[in-house]
C-alpha cells in the first residue's frame, strides 16, 4: 500500500514546504524514491527542491484555480508503486479539500490500494488560533478513510494557550481520535542554527546538498547535521504511520 502524504494548512508561511522537504529527504534517506509534487500555484517552493526532482501540478485556468485541474493529480497518483509527497499551497487549501472531499478522494485512493495521509501544521504567536482552525476543519470535514498527522511549528512562537500545551487544548482533546501521530518541530536559536536552516531553505538545498558543500563553514555544516538528525530521529519515532 502507497502512502500518498499531503501537505494541507489554510495559513501561509508555516512550514508546508519545509515539511514536504524534509518528509521526501528522509523517504530518501531510507532508500525510497518518492514521489513528489507542487500544487501551489503561487510560491512552489517545493518544486524549487532540484535534486528532489519535484514535478509541478498546474492547477489554473487563466487567473483562475480549475478544480478540473485535480484530476491530473489523481491521475498522477493513481498507478504509483511508491509514496507520494504533495505539497499544496494556502492558496488552492480550499478548492483542493473540497475537491478530495466532494469526490470522495480518500475512500477512492484506498480501493486502489492507497492510503492518504493528511499532514496539518499548527504554530504559534499570532498564527496560533488560525492554524488551529485549519486543523479542526479538516478533521471535522474529512472522512475516516483519511489519517491525519499534527506537526508542531514553534517557529512563529510558543504554541501554547493559556498555559496550555497543543495536546490540552479543546481543539486537540475533541479530536484526538483522529490524530494518527504528532510531530515536533524543535525550537532553533534564531543566531545559528535557525539562521543556518533559513538559509539553506532560501537556496533551495537539501540537506545533503548543503553538508557536501565543502565553501560552507564547519560549524554551519555541523548544526546542519544536527537538526537533520533531530527531524530524522522525530519521524522515525512515528515510522509505523509514515511507512
Amino acid at each position: 500500500m502507497a502512502k500518498i502524504h499531503m501537505i494541507l494548512q489554510g495559513k501561509g508561511g508555516v512550514g508546508k514546504s519545509f515539511i514536504s522537504s524534509t518528509l521526501a529527504q528522509h523517504r530518501i534517506a531510507k532508500g525510497k524514491n518518492p514521489l513528489c509534487i507542487d500544487t501551489d500555484p503561487v510560491n512552489a517552493t517545493f518544486h524549487g527542491f532540484k535534486k528532489l526532482n519535484v514535478k509541478q501540478i498546474n492547477v489554473m485556468n487563466n487567473d483562475e484555480i480549475d478544480p478540473r485541474k485535480f484530476d491530473d493529480l489523481i491521475e498522477l497518483i493513481a498507478n504509483t508503486e511508491t509514496d507520494v509527497i504533495i505539497d499544496n499551497g494556502a492558496s488552492t487549501f480550499v478548492p483542493m479539500s473540497h475537491y478530495l472531499i466532494s469526490n470522495q478522494i480518500p475512500a477512492l485512493l484506498l480501493d486502489m490500494g492507497h492510503e492518504l495521509v493528511v499532514h496539518t501544521v499548527i504554530t504559534g504567536s499570532q498564527a496560533l488560533l488560525d492554524t488551529l482552525n485549519g486543523f479542526v476543519h479538516l478533521v471535522k470535514q474529512f472522512p475516516k478513510e483519511a489519517l491525519f498527522v499534527v506537526w508542531l511549528n514553534p517557529y512563529w512562537g510558543e504554541i501554547t494557550m493559556n498555559g496550555k500545551q497543543f495536546e490540552e487544548m479543546k481543539a486537540y482533546i475533541d479530536n484526538k481520535a483522529r490524530v494518527s501521530a504528532i510531530i515536533r518541530i524543535p525550537h532553533y536559536k534564531p543566531e545559528t542554527f535557525g539562521k543556518d536552516l533559513s538559509e539553506i531553505l532560501q537556496s533551495k538545498f537539501t540537506f545533503d546538498e548543503a553538508l557536501r558543500n565543502s565553501t560552507l563553514p564547519v560549524m554551519v555544516r555541523q548544526r546542519l547535521t544536527i537538526i537533520r538528525r533531530q527531524l530524522f530521529t522525530n519521524l522515525e519515532n512515528v515510522s509505523a504511520v509514515l511507512s
